[in-house]
C-alpha cells in the first residue's frame, strides 16, 4: 500500500471502499464489547476467587478500569507510528493481529491470572493501537467534493459499532453462563479475525494517505520553539510554567509509581500536557519568527482542541462505569421474570442490560438526525457540534442522578426491579450520542492534516483520564477518613459516589459551555 489513490466513485459520491471499513468495525466492536461486557462478572465469579469475597468487587473494578485505561492510552502509540512510519492501513492490519493474539490468551488462560492479564494487555495494545486510525481512515476517504457525506458515514460508523455491541452485550453473558469462559472469550476472538480479513480485503480500493515525513514545523517543534524562544525585554513565563509541570510530574511518579503505577503515569502525563500546553500558548507568538504562519496557527488550534478534550473527560468516568458499577448495582436488583412484559426467554443476567445502550444508540442517531435536529433548526437553534457535546455532558449527569435514586431504594432494603435501570440507560445513551458520535467527526475536522492520527489519539486519551478519575475515586473510598465523611452524609457509599459523579458531569457541562462560546471552529478536510 504505497499510493494515495483509489479512484473515487464519482464527484461528490460515497466512496466505494467505505463498506469494507464499516464491516470491519462491526465485527471488531462485537469482539471488543463481547469480552469487555463480561469481564467484570467473570472476574468476580471466577478469576478473583482467591481474594476475600468482600474485596472482589473492588479488585474487579480496578482491573476493569485499568484495562480500559490501557485501551485508550495505547492510541498514542498507534497514532504516532502510523503518522510517522507505517501509515494507517499497515498499522491497523498489524495491530489487528496483536488484538487476535490477545483474544486467544483470554480463551486459553481463563483460570490463569498471568496468562489472562497478558491477554488483556495484548487486547489493550491491539485495540488501542487501531482505535484512532480506523475512524481517521474513514475521514481520509473523503475530500472537499464529498465531505458533506462524512457526517452521514460517521453516524453509520457509530451505528455499526453499536450494532456489534448490541449482539455482543446480549449474547456473551448467556454464552459465559451456559458454555463457560473458553467459548465466551473465544467467540469474540473469531469475530476479530473475521474483522481483520474484511479490512485486508479492501486493500486495493482504499485512499491511503502516506505517513508524514519528519517535519521541521511539526506541532511538537512549534511548541518547543514557543517555550524556549527569547523575546527582547520579556521573560519566559510559559517556560517556567512548563518546567513547573514537569517537576510536579517527577514528584508524582516518585510518590505514587510503586503503589499505583497507572495512576502515577497518567497524572504525570496530564501535568506535562497541561502545564506544557498552557506555557506554549502563553508564548506561541514567539514561534512565528521560526515557523510559518500555518504551522503556528495549527499548533494553536491543537492546543484549543486539547482543552475541549480535557473538559470532556468526566463524561467517560460516568459512561464506562455502566460496565462495572451499573452491573454490580444490577446484581442487587430483581429481574422481573414474573411480569408478562419482561423477555425472560432472552434477558436472564444483569450484565445483559448493557445491550440497551447500543440498541438505543441505533434508534437515537436517526431519531436525532431526522426529528430532533431539524426541529431545533426550525426553532432557530443552531445545532453545532460543541452544543451537542455540552448537552451530552448534562444528560450523563442526569442519568447518574437517576441511578443514585435507584441505589437509595436498594440501600433501604427495597426489592427494586432491574427494569428501573432502563431510565438511566436511556439518559446516558442520549449523552453518549451527543458526546461520542459527535466527537469523532469534531476531532477529525478540527485537526490539521499532519496531526490527524495523533489528535484522534488525544481524543481517545480523554477516555483514559475518565477512567483514571474512577480509579482515584475507588482508591479514595478505601481511606478511613473518606469513608467516615461519606457515612456522615447519611446515605450509602454507592449512592454517595453516584451523586458525586453526577455533580462531576454537571460541573464539566458548565465549564464546557463557557469555553465553547469562544471556540473558533475549523475545517481541515482535504481539498482534493
Amino acid at each position: 500500500m504505497e499510493t494515495t489513490a483509489a479512484a473515487p466513485a464519482g464527484k461528490g459520491a460515497l466512496p466505494r471502499q467505505i463498506p469494507y471499513i464499516i464491516g470491519n468495525e462491526g465485527c471488531e466492536r462485537f469482539s471488543f464489547y463481547g469480552m469487555r461486557n463480561i469481564l467484570t462478572p467473570f472476574l468476580i465469579s471466577s478469576l478473583l476467587l482467591f481474594a476475600p469475597e468482600a474485596e472482589r468487587i473492588g479488585i474487579a473494578k480496578d482491573v476493569f478500569h485499568t484495562f480500559v485505561i490501557g485501551v485508550y492510552f495505547f492510541p498514542l502509540l498507534g497514532g504516532w507510528i502510523s503518522d510517522r512510519f507505517f501509515g494507517k492501513y499497515n498499522t491497523v492490519l498489524w495491530m489487528s493481529l496483536v488484538y487476535c493474539a490477545g483474544h486467544a490468551c483470554l480463551a486459553m488462560f481463563e483460570d490463569n491470572r498471568t496468562g489472562f492479564y497478558t491477554g488483556l494487555f495484548l487486547i489493550a495494545l491491539g485495540s488501542g493501537g487501531i482505535k484512532p486510525l480506523v475512524s481517521a481512515f474513514v475521514g481520509d476517504q473523503f475530500d472537499q467534493s464529498n465531505k458533506h457525506l462524512a457526517k452521514v458515514v460517521y453516524d453509520a460508523f457509530y451505528w455499526i459499532i453499536n450494532f456489534g455491541s448490541f449482539f455482543a452485550s446480549l449474547l456473551m453473558p448467556i454464552i459465559l453462563r451456559e458454555y463457560g469462559p473458553t467459548w465466551a472469550f473465544g467467540i469474540p476472538g473469531i469475530l476479530m479475525f473475521i474483522a481483520t480479513v474484511i479490512f485486508w480485503s479492501g486493500r486495493r480500493k482504499y485512499v491511503v494517505v502516506p505517513p508524514v515525513a519528519s517535519d521541521p514545523h511539526s506541532f511538537l517543534k512549534v511548541v518547543r520553539t514557543a517555550l524556549f524562544a527569547n523575546a527582547p525585554d520579556r521573560g519566559r513565563p510559559g517556560l517556567i510554567l512548563a518546567v513547573t509541570g514537569f517537576t510536579l510530574a517527577l514528584i508524582v511518579l516518585a510518590w505514587l509509581a510503586v503503589d499505583d503505577f497507572v495512576i502515577a503515569v497518567l497524572l504525570a502525563l496530564g501535568l506535562i500536557i497541561g502545564f506544557g500546553g498552557a506555557g506554549a500558548a502563553m508564548q506561541m507568538e514567539r514561534a512565528r519568527s521560526v515557523h510559518p504562519e500555518s504551522a503556528v496557527d495549527g499548533a494553536r488550534a491543537v492546543l484549543r482542541i486539547l482543552v475541549v478534550f480535557a473538559i470532556v473527560t468526566p463524561f467517560w468516568s460516568l459512561f464506562d462505569q455502566k460496565a462495572s458499577t451499573w452491573i454490580i448495582q444490577g446484581n442487587a436488583m430483581v429481574i422481573p421474570h414474573d411480569q408478562w412484559w419482561w423477555p425472560s426467554w432472552l434477558v436472564k443476567e444483569p450484565a445483559q442490560m448493557q445491550a440497551l445502550n447500543p440498541i438505543l444508540v441505533m434508534l437515537l442517531i436517526p431519531f436525532n438526525n431526522l426529528v430532533i435536529y431539524p426541529l431545533l433548526r426550525r426553532m432557530g437553534i443552531k445545532v453545532t457540534s460543541l452544543r451537542r457535546i455540552g448537552a451530552g455532558l448534562a444528560f450523563s449527569g442526569v442519568a447518574w442522578v437517576v441511578a443514585a435514586l435507584i441505589q437509595l431504594h436498594i440501600d433501604d432494603g427495597d426489592a427494586v426491579s432491574i427494569a428501573w435501570q432502563i431510565a438511566p440507560y436511556v439518559l446516558l445513551t442520549m449523552g453518549e450520542v451527543l458526546v461520542s458520535a459527535t466527537g469523532l467527526e469534531f476531532a477529525y475536522s478540527q485537526a490539521p492534516q499532519q496531526m490527524k492520527g495523533v489528535i484522534m489519539s488525544f481524543w481517545l486519551l480523554s477516555v483514559s483520564y475518565g477512567n483514571l478519575w474512577v480509579l482515584i475515586t475507588n482508591a479514595a473510598v478505601r481511606n478511613e477518613a473518606v469513608t467516615h465523611q461519606i457515612a456522615q452524609s447519611g446515605i450509602g457509599e454507592n449512592a454517595f459516589l453516584m451523586f458525586f459523579f453526577a455533580g462531576f458531569a454537571f460541573l464539566a457541562a458548565l465549564v464546557f459551555a463557557l469555553y465553547a462560546r469562544r471556540y473558533p471552529l475549523q475545517d481541515h478536510y482535504r481539498t482534493a
